[in-house]
């Protein structure tokens, strides 16, 4: 690859770092300039072990929030159609929110001109994906306007359509209308599952209906009605085989919202899939984002504070997945936030989400923009995905991407009985008059000597046992299975350290490093002295899980280094068996 060449590739799996330093340095300044490159910017960026969670990533590999075609433009540095097309639809959307709700010359102009600006610098040097550049001149209109969402009462407008649209008596007949020639079933149950799928299409074909919400008062003619709710193309066969109890059993869906008006729909097809016995986790955005639904817009429209009764709102955006499982089992209807004021952009999502993603069976997305983002893109993802959205000719469309092969879901059952299994042989053990020892440790909190981690502590806990022979140990890293994630390893180990089975908790010292070196007869190398499990932000998220055991159990002993050394650690990083690092 010559020093202003432009790398080849068919799809954007074909990327990776590590195998031509220009290609290296093209793709790092790409992910900064659009400012999701994590080692940059780690506060706002999703972590590779959450984007993981959500998109099937091998080693090296980037995952890039745009179509291929939009990244083949990018690559190609030249400012073409439809590239330049997408640039100045992005401006000419921002240009008339400034003509429309600023108000004053002097501040019309500073926001207008300084836009301006970015827009020729995007253009001078095009890398920026157009969403992104759309988002930089969204949140400059934002923050030098002083206005938190434009389209509020436009937005109002539509639910209010929507909702009297729902209320009318035509749209009972249109929905509940029954052919039954057309339904083909041999028993009751069938017929029941036939009713419910035959009503979820038409829930989907009128939440994409725009003309519904977009004119005031609007009533199609019963002839129109029928024929666009029987206009449903694509993979519907597919999601509702998925959705069909019977044969998939009670799934987890992540239904992705997308336009106010519409939203009322969905949350009627919501409904049907919580008959259906599904649970469903709805997310909505942060923040403005024109006309799509926000997580604060129920505070101030009373049709939609009304059409989301009987949900949940899950308001903590970094929800631990064992808070996340607690709220998803008791709640079957949960709403969050996606953390964004963007279009769907994964890195950038918030933890909850993206959690979310991965304890879901099903990622059901609705409009053309989360097609494009989930669809027209060579990346795989680890769920299913199906997008529905009005298609050229105004008819549902829906299109399926299975998740990509070799994805191991750990479900909550599977992980529970891990350790449960776990609990039963503490259990043994203490009934055969042994004590039972919990060991924390460093496993992966020092980059790249993960691999030696569980070498030290194997070699220590073999030492431990041959001195303890009446002391039961669990260690930790002889339970690992490939698939597990931090996240699924520290919610297994969460159920057996509160189980009631540990007599003695103990804790790595910098002794225990020493002497595991000392053991396998190999000399300590610098990275190493002075560590103990005070710096492992997971052994931090266990002492505070010790202590409050200890709490209930006062004769649970503790051993390590003290507690208030722990506490100076954020939470562990989020998918990772390493650390988030020191406040």
């Amino acid at each position: 690859m010559s020093m202003h060449s432009t790398p080849s590739f068919t799809s954007v799996t074909d990327l990776a770092y590590g195998r031509d330093p220009e290609l290296d340095a093209w793709l790092l300044h790409f992910m900064t300039e659009n400012n999701i490159e994590y080692t940059v910017d780690p506060v706002n960026n999703a972590s590779p072990e959450m984007l993981r969670f959500m998109v099937a990533l091998g080693p090296d590999r980037i995952y890039t929030p745009c179509s291929d075609e939009m990244l083949r433009y990018l690559l190609d540095k030249n400012l073409e159609s439809p590239l330049l097309d997408d640039y100045n639809t992005r401006w000419n959307t921002v240009r008339s929110l400034i003509d429309r709700f600023v108000t004053g010359s002097f501040a019309k102009k500073k926001i207008m001109s300084l836009c301006e600006y970015k827009i020729k610098q995007a253009m001078a040097s095009p890398v920026l994906i157009p969403s992104r550049l759309m988002k930089r001149l969204n949140t400059i209109f934002l923050t030098q306007s002083g206005l938190d969402d434009p389209h509020r009462e436009r937005k109002r407008v539509f639910n209010r359509r929507a909702g009297e649209f729902i209320a009318d008596p035509f749209f009972d007949r249109a929905l509940n209308y029954c052919i039954p020639e057309n339904l083909n079933c041999r028993s009751m149950r069938e017929m029941r599952f036939e009713l419910d799928s035959l009503e979820l299409r038409r829930l989907l074909c009128m939440s994409t209906w725009s003309e519904i919400w977009e004119r005031d008062a609007y009533r199609p003619t019963a002839d129109e009605m029928e024929r666009k709710l029987d206009r449903a193309h694509g993979d519907f066969n597919k999601l509702r085989e998925m959705i069909d109890p019977r044969a998939a059993g009670r799934l987890r869906i992540l239904y992705l919202a997308d336009a106010s008006g519409g939203v009322l729909f969905d949350l009627l097809a919501v409904r049907t899939l919580l008959r259906l016995g599904h649970r469903v986790v709805m997310s909505l955005k942060e923040g403005f984002y024109f006309d799509a639904p926000t997580v604060w817009d129920a505070d101030s429209d009373p049709v939609l504070a009304k059409a989301l009764e009987g949900s949940y709102f899950l308001s903590d955006n970094r929800a631990s997945k064992n808070e996340l499982l607690k709220v998803m089992r008791e709640n079957p209807f949960v709403i969050i936030s996606d953390g964004t004021r963007e279009r769907l952009n994964l890195h950038r999502v918030s933890v909850t989400f993206a959690r979310a993603w991965k304890e879901a069976d099903l990622v059901l997305a609705k409009g053309p923009l989360n097609y494009r983002r989930l669809m027209l893109t060579s990346h795989k993802f680890t769920r299913d995905v199906i997008c529905f959205y009005r298609g050229r000719f105004d008819d549902l469309h829906l299109a399926f991407k299975p998740k990509a092969e070799g994805v191991r879901k750990f479900t909550e059952a599977e992980i529970l009985g891990k350790a449960e299994t776990i609990v039963a042989q503490m259990r043994e053990a203490r009934a055969a008059g042994r004590n039972v020892m919990f060991y924390s440790a460093i496993i992966g909190s020092i980059p790249h000597q993960t691999d030696m981690a569980i070498k030290i502590l194997n070699g220590f806990i073999k030492y431990l046992r041959e001195i303890m022979p009446g002391t039961f140990i669990v260690n930790p890293a002889e339970h690992f299975e490939e698939g597990l994630d931090g996240d699924d390893l520290m919610y297994m180990w969460e159920k057996v350290q509160r189980s009631g089975q540990i007599d003695v908790w103990r804790f790595q010292t910098h002794y225990d490093i020493e002497k595991s070196f000392e053991l396998m007869g190999e000399k300590m190398t610098a990275i190493w002295a002075g560590k103990d499990s005070t710096y492992s932000t997971g052994c931090t998220k266990e002492m505070h899980i010790a202590l409050s055991v200890q709490a209930k159990q006062p004769e649970l002993q503790i051993i390590g280094p003290n507690p208030e050394k722990f506490f100076r650690r954020r939470e562990y990083g989020i998918g990772k068996f390493f650390d988030a690092g020191i406040e």
